[in-house]
């Protein structure tokens, strides 16, 4: 098998490492740095699960490749509470509104909402919501969680929920 050096960081942590050239990003994070966080399902980047933050975007970890990601800056849902455990607006919000059934689909549902919340910051809830919302519309929930993830959307967008 031919492997690569790559270093990248993971939620705020370098690791410098050497990986087989055809081992996902995805299953790189989860059985290589141990970020379980990151499911793998479906692997043919449709259900969503395992989606993560790359550089600040959104990305399904299953359709890359780990050598793909030296260098980048990498965020699993493990990276979106603070240091002293305050959980992220969106982790708080899931919770809040039972966003959550199974957690299959979570940690995927949690990075795609934190990006879209920072990058709508300041539009109006309406805007907010249908932004949200229409970035869940690539999100699969196995257990049918959606109305409790419609309530996180709601909360997090400002409206009434």
């Amino acid at each position: 098998m031919s492997e690569h050096a790559i270093e990248l960081t993971v939620n705020g942590h370098c690791h410098a490492t050497r990986v087989e050239a055809r081992t996902s990003l995805g299953e790189f994070l989860r059985d290589g740095l141990g970020y379980t966080g990151t499911h793998l399902a479906c692997e043919h980047g449709v259900c969503g699960a395992c989606t993560v933050m790359i550089d600040g975007r959104a990305m399904r970890s299953c359709l890359m490749l780990a050598v793909q990601a030296d260098g980048a800056e990498v965020t699993t849902v493990e990276g979106l509470a603070e240091a002293d455990g305050t959980l992220h607006p969106v982790q708080q919000a899931l919770k809040d509104n039972f966003g959550l059934q199974c957690g299959f689909c979570t940690p995927g549902v949690a990075i795609t909402m934190a990006c879209v919340t920072r990058d709508n910051a300041g539009v109006e809830a309406p805007r907010m919501e249908d932004a949200l919302t229409t970035a869940m519309s690539g999100h699969i929930c196995r257990c049918t969680g959606y109305q409790g993830i419609r309530r996180a959307i709601r909360q997090l967008a400002g409206a009434s929920t």
